[in-house]
């Protein structure tokens, strides 16, 4: 019966089956040495000459990246690891071809594009295999906390009928006799779940936004971590934002210590309170930098460097004015609304917001924004019969991971990524 390669260190002295990829092969006289890789990491097999020379023959000249089974007894060894498979049966599942596009475990550095291009190989390195793996640990961390909490997990349409927050930002669809797009985000629905009474729901799905950014740090799909809560404010959705990010860090901390060391990435470490700036606030800091804005514009990269440069944590910048946040963002006041962002330096990572209850702020809202309420009637009408206050966030997964490994390009933290020039593989 197979067993991973991090199990055979446990099974010293009995027989073991593994399967992988032949990563390196080496042949010193009449040995010759296999290093086999699989999803849980690398072994060595010896196969002696001797008793084996017809398949010691034929396996000097495989190619790296075939696909093999080793049988044979595991031992204590002056390997590397501390132990090795004596080989006694082998037998090639899939001989790759050559030359490979991409080197696996070669020590010269290949561009983005060409590591895009053959991403089924550029997957196989052990540093990139690191990143999913805490990727993975940290959305299960996050749908953990939500299950524990109570939220009832949606799945909300992703073809639409009209955007999410306005504007152009859309992918459109042929949807039969009409037109559709991609949802942007389950922003309109999740807040249907509230006057649902569904009280707090989360979802993880894909999110398709049609800006034609070509940066770092976005993404045309993304997987994006949305949640709602009724009877909550701006404040409290804040509140659980902080606790989901650092529920995240700390499973990453206690799961992913392997592959945080492949990384060379020291574990999160997320011991203090999310500071909360006012908008105001950060305005003035950055005229205190010398940076030129008036109170309402918006935070332009310049701003956000000469204030949010300085602090090296997560942070929220709050009370954002009316103009620049959504029509589903409550007011404040006449000039400020509820909405936040979260940041980490000078990077945003999300933003969210209490939102409208009243039907009548709603319309007004969307007609102040140039959108019509007609166009927006199923979502509309689930405010008329009773909505309660409620508030929630989304986050992006791809983002977040980047963060908490410190990766400079989002690409890097999505497996197959789509953006401004990207639609393959």
């Amino acid at each position: 019966m197979r067993v991973l390669i991090r199990e055979v260190k446990d099974r010293i002295g009995s027989e073991v089956e593994i399967s992988g990829w032949a990563q390196n092969i080496r042949v010193l006289s009449s040995v010759l040495f296999i290093e086999l890789r699989d999803v849980s990491g690398t072994v060595q097999g010896v196969l002696l000459r001797k008793g084996n020379e017809e398949l010691f023959d034929e396996l000097k000249g495989l190619p790296r990246e075939s696909v093999l089974t080793i049988s044979g007894e595991a031992v204590k060894s002056q390997a590397r690891i501390g132990y090795e498979v004596q080989i006694k049966h082998l037998e090639i599942l899939n001989r790759a071809e050559t030359p490979l596009p991409l080197g696996v475990v070669d020590k010269i550095e290949s561009d983005i594009e060409t590591r895009l291009e053959n991403r089924f190989l550029d997957l196989r390195r052990p540093e990139v295999l690191a990143i999913f793996k805490v990727q993975s640990t940290i959305s299960n961390s996050i749908r953990d906390y939500f299950v524990r909490k109570g939220f009832i997990e949606i799945h909300s349409p992703k073809i639409v009928a009209a955007a999410t927050e306005g504007g152009t930002d859309l992918f459109p669809v042929k949807y039969f006799e009409r037109n559709a797009y991609l949802s942007q985000s389950p922003q309109l629905y999740k807040e249907i779940m509230m006057s649902a009474g569904f009280d707090k729901v989360f979802e993880i799905a894909p999110a398709f936004r049609a800006e034609e950014h070509n940066t770092p740090r976005h993404l045309n799909e993304f997987t994006s971590i949305d949640m709602e809560m009724s009877f909550a404010s701006d404040e409290d959705v804040m509140d659980v934002l902080e606790d989901v990010i650092k529920a995240a860090a700390q499973s990453v901390s206690s799961l992913n210590e392997r592959e945080l060391e492949i990384l060379g990435v020291e574990k999160p470490s997320l011991g203090y309170r999310f500071r909360r700036i006012t908008y105001s606030e950060y305005v003035k800091m950055a005229i205190d930098a010398g940076i030129e804005i008036k109170d309402g514009d918006d935070l332009s990269t310049p701003v956000l460097k000469a204030v949010g440069g300085k602090i090296n944590q997560f942070y929220f910048i709050t009370r954002w004015p009316r103009v620049l946040k959504p029509f589903y963002v409550q007011p404040y006041d006449d000039t400020y609304s509820k909405g936040f962002d979260l940041q980490y330096g000078e990077l945003e990572i999300t933003s969210g917001a209490q939102r409208v209850h009243s039907p009548h702020i709603l319309i007004d809202n969307l007609r102040s924004k140039g959108l019509s309420p007609e166009s927006f009637s199923f979502y509309v009408n689930a405010f008329r019969y009773g909505m309660p206050p409620h508030a929630g966030w989304a986050i992006g997964l791809e983002r977040l991971t980047m963060v908490l490994l410190n990766i400079p390009n989002i690409r890097e933290t999505t497996l197959f990524p789509r953006d401004r020039t990207r639609v393959t593989p």
